[in-house]
């Protein structure tokens, strides 16, 4: 299974809106632009390896967010609370 997926990513309007305007939104973090942009491929119906080629990252990076948005939608690709000491410098 090199580059299928098990989990078929279909969006409704919404999430096609939300997701396109944070992979567009100038102010973005990049991690948003990276997410973003691998669930609407994915929705564009191109697999786990054409996509990490696309934006240069590993197949399993793509991988775990197209698991995380089929299972969870748009929460999913959001930033999750991390555990330990907050950071003592801001972005």
């Amino acid at each position: 299974m090199a580059g299928r997926s098990p989990y078929a990513i279909r969006l409704s309007e919404e999430e096609e809106a939300g997701l396109t305007k944070m992979a567009h939104h100038r102010s973005s973090p990049h991690r948003d632009f990276i997410r973003s942009n691998i669930v609407l491929m994915a929705a564009g119906g191109l697999d786990n390896t054409a996509i990490a080629r696309r934006l240069g990252v590993e197949r399993k990076t793509v991988s775990r967010w197209r698991k995380r948005f089929f299972e969870e939608r748009m929460d999913g690709i959001r930033e999750r609370p991390r555990s330990g000491r907050p950071r003592g410098f801001s972005p």
